[in-house]
């Protein structure tokens, strides 16, 4: 069998870039590292529990810290982020007192609203998740999810998911692939994400790939 690599750090220094820019002395990197994945727990935590829309998409497409000696900057990239900004107008400052109780430096926190939300394997993911919760047949919701990718401009998709699917009780994997996935171009932008999801029948794991241009 071939040897699997995660695609975006296959990528990394051509098509794909790091999610946190900062620079630490090697006894300092655990702790920075450990950091960004309390910051990162605790914003999808507070807007998971906080926005919902009837899909049960909470709609983050990445976040991205940025550290500096005296300030930390985090720019969370959102498919709909009118749900974070008109819900509350006090909740972004709510979600930087939240943070901020992991964090010893000044902190400012932006959201920045991405075009063609679909386009984003994690927000993808979250819509398939919802479907599944919902009982949704697994083929179904990989079909709608395809289409919605297509809408969105994407040059190929490929979706999988594993587990008990259906509450059987063998676990299998399914896939389904529309256009081009070309894994080995390392020239190809291609994003990636898996995402778990805690279903009544157990946890199934969900892959998307989505070959951008």
């Amino acid at each position: 069998m071939g040897q699997k690599i995660n695609p975006l750090g296959f990528r990394l220094g051509t098509t794909q870039s790091h999610d946190s820019l900062w620079f630490a002395q090697t006894t300092n990197y655990s702790n920075n590292l450990q950091e960004d994945k309390k910051i990162r727990d605790c914003i999808t935590n507070y807007i998971e529990k906080n926005i919902k829309i009837s899909s049960g998409v909470e709609g983050i497409a990445r976040i991205k810290i940025l550290k500096r000696i005296d300030l930390i900057q985090i720019i969370i990239y959102m498919g709909f982020p009118k749900l974070l900004i008109e819900g509350k107008p006090r909740r972004i400052e709510e979600l930087q007192m939240n943070v901020q109780k992991y964090v010893h430096r000044k902190l400012n926190i932006a959201i920045t609203r991405i075009s063609n939300a679909y386009r984003h394997p994690n927000i993808l993911a979250e819509f398939i998740a919802g479907q599944l919760k919902n009982r949704v047949s697994f083929r179904k919701a990989m079909k709608k999810a395809i289409e919605l990718t297509e809408q969105a401009g994407t040059k190929g998709v490929q979706v999988q998911i594993a587990g008990r699917i259906d509450g059987k009780e063998i676990a299998r994997v399914e896939w389904i692939r529309e256009g081009r996935v070309p894994l080995q171009t390392i020239r190809a932008k291609i994003d990636y994400c898996s995402y778990p999801v805690r279903t009544i029948y157990g946890i199934l794991g969900i892959k998307v790939w989505i070959f951008v241009n």
